[in-house]
C-alpha cells in the first residue's frame, strides 16, 4: 500500500494545545468497525462499551524530563539534548541539537556541571550515544534539570506536568507519554472496576520515533524504531483467563496495541510474559492475534498510527471516521480526543 492512501486533511486549529480541565470530559468517538456505525459522545462514557468480565489493558509507562539544556564545555555553546532511550548503565542515546557541534569527544554541562555528557558516538539524523557522569541518583539528578518532552505540535508551555502523565503511570522511561490514557481519572478507573473489568498493566516506553513521519511511498520499505516492552506473568495469566472465559482484550492506545500483538505473533496467538524490543509494523492485511477492542486518540495524517487502527477496522472506514472528526470539531493529537473502536 501507498502512504498517501492515509492522508486526509487536517486543519491546524484542531491541533489541541493544551489538556482539558478534566481528563476525562473529552469526546469519544464510537466506531463499530462491523456495523459500520459511529456515535458521538464523551469519554467518561467509556464504562458502558466495557463488560463485565473484559480486560481494560493499559501502559503504565512514565514519561522522563527528558530534555536538557546545556553548554558545551570550552566553546560555551548552547546545546539540548532529548533522552531517547538507555542504551546500558549511563550510556543513552540522544537526539542532540545543534548536533554539528557535537563530535566524538565533546563535553556537554548541565546545571553548573551536576551533570555532564561525553559524545562517545555519532549517529544519523543528530542522533548521539553520550555517556553521563554525576553525582547522586541519576533519575533525580535528571527530575531536578531536565524538563518534559512535549511533542512538536504542541506550541503551549504545560503548566502542570503530571497532564501529560497518565495517573498510572509508574515505569519511568518513555520520551513520550501513551496518550489515549491520559483521559482516565482515578475515579472512572475504580468504577470501571467496580463494573467486573479486569484492569491490567504492561510497560511499552514510548519513543520518539512515535513522531517521525513515514517517509517512504512503499509501506513495505518503511521500517520502524524499536521500542522496550514489558508483560508479567500475573498480567499474561489475567489475559489468559479472560479469553478462555469469553471475555474481550480491549487495549488502551496504540503502545499496548503494540506489545500485545508483538507478543501473541510471537507465541502463536498464546499470552506469555515476556519482555524485549519490538518494531512491529501494524498495518492492513495484518491479523490480529490478542485485542478485541481499543480505545485511541485522532492521530496525524499518513503516520503508522492511522495504520495500525486502519488494520483493524479497515482503511476507508477509518478515513470517514476522521473526517467525521474534523467536521464535528473533534480535537486532535496528544491533548485531543479520543476513539473507542470496537
Amino acid at each position: 500500500m501507498n502512504t498517501n492512501d492515509f492522508d486526509f486533511e487536517l486543519p491546524e486549529e484542531l491541533i489541541a494545545q493544551m489538556p482539558l480541565e478534566k481528563r476525562d470530559s473529552s469526546k469519544l468517538l464510537i466506531i463499530d468497525h462491523k456495523k459500520k456505525t459511529m456515535v458521538d459522545s464523551h469519554f467518561d462514557h467509556i464504562i458502558d462499551q466495557l463488560n463485565p468480565g473484559d480486560a481494560l489493558v493499559m501502559n503504565n509507562t512514565r514519561v522522563l524530563p527528558a530534555r536538557l539544556y546545556g553548554e558545551k564545555l570550552h566553546t560555551h555553546g548552547h546545546v539540548e539534548l532529548l533522552l531517547l532511550k538507555n542504551i546500558q548503565g549511563d550510556q543513552w542515546e540522544v537526539l542532540a541539537r545543534p548536533a554539528k557541534r557535537l563530535k566524538v569527544g565533546s563535553q556537554v554541562h548541565f546545571g553548573d556541571g551536576r551533570l555532564k555528557a561525553t559524545i562517545i558516538e555519532e549517529l544519523e539524523h543528530g542522533g548521539r550515544i553520550v555517556k553521563f557522569s554525576y553525582n547522586g541518583i541519576f533519575l533525580e539528578v535528571l527530575e531536578s534539570l531536565g524538563e518534559m518532552p512535549l511533542p512538536p505540535y504542541i506550541h503551549e508551555k504545560l503548566d502542570d506536568a503530571e497532564r501529560y502523565q497518565t495517573v498510572y503511570a509508574k515505569e519511568n522511561g518513555s520520551a513520550a507519554a501513551p496518550t489515549a490514557g491520559l483521559h482516565f481519572t482515578t475515579e472512572l478507573l475504580q468504577k470501571i472496576e467496580a463494573k467486573g473489568v479486569h484492569l491490567v498493566y504492561l510497560t511499552l516506553h514510548v519513543g520518539l520515533g512515535t513522531f517521525r513521519p513515514v517517509s517512504v511511498d512503499n509501506l513495505d520499505n518503511h521500517d520502524m524504531h524499536s521500542e522496550f516492552y514489558s508483560l508479567s506473568e500475573v498480567a499474561a495469566q489475567t489475559l489468559r483467563n479472560v479469553k478462555k472465559a469469553g471475555g474481550r482484550v480491549i487495549a488502551v492506545g496504540t503502545t499496548s496495541i503494540r506489545t500485545l500483538e508483538t507478543i501473541g505473533s510471537k507465541f502463536q496467538g498464546e499470552i506469555k510474559a515476556d519482555s524485549g524490543w519490538t518494531n512491529i509494523f501494524i498495518k492492513p492485511g495484518y491479523q490480529f492475534t490478542v485485542v478485541d477492542a481499543f480505545s485511541t486518540n485522532f492521530h496525524l495524517p499518513k503516520s503508522t498510527l492511522v495504520m495500525l487502527v486502519s488494520a483493524f477496522a479497515g482503511r476507508e472506514f477509518v478515513l470517514e471516521a476522521y473526517q467525521h472528526a474534523v467536521d464535528e470539531k473533534y480535537r486532535f493529537f496528544s491533548f485531543g480526543d479520543a476513539m473507542f473502536v470496537k
